[in-house]
């Protein structure tokens, strides 16, 4: 994984960061922390699992879930935008999803991943399927997946 990267480059750019997950559980966070030095970046995260504490912690619509599902691009995007204010942070991850074995459904089957993205000035999302996975699996795959996606775009921001 490249979190020891993403934490340098964040370091050496002076920009922080803050995630609000829920099928990750604060997995994506902690890969940041394994990391020496990235106090220096992170200062807070949020792992908003329930649905109410997606509201409560960092004030995502209701009216967005009821409309899109709580497994949705749009609540991601939702999730991420409303922790990077709530944080004041340069850059969030949010993650929604349903990592298994059971909770899936025909929109949504076990594996799916709904990310939300701020970065600087830009939000992006994107839904993937981790399929034929184990729950950890799903899990760590979507915290490598974030991480990675971060870096990409902050290496083509330069």
């Amino acid at each position: 994984m490249k979190n020891n990267e993403l934490v340098n480059e964040l370091i050496k750019r002076n920009l922080h960061i803050t995630t609000c997950e829920s099928c990750t559980g604060g997995l994506i966070a902690s890969s940041i922390v394994d990391v020496s030095g990235s106090s220096a970046i992170l200062d807070e995260a949020y792992v908003t699992y329930a649905v109410q504490s997606k509201i409560n912690l960092v004030g995502v619509d209701s009216n967005i879930i009821e409309k899109y599902g709580v497994v949705s691009e749009e609540t991601a995007y939702e999730m991420a935008y409303k922790a990077s204010i709530k944080a004041n942070s340069d850059i969030a991850i949010s993650t929604t999803g349903v990592a298994g074995p059971t909770g899936g459904d025909i929109n949504n089957p076990v594996g799916t991943v709904c990310f939300g993205f701020k970065i600087l000035d830009k939000i992006y999302t994107e839904r993937k399927i981790f399929s034929d996975l184990s729950r950890n699996e799903v899990r760590q795959s979507a915290c490598e997946y974030a991480i990675n996606f971060v870096l990409e775009k902050l290496k083509n921001t330069k």
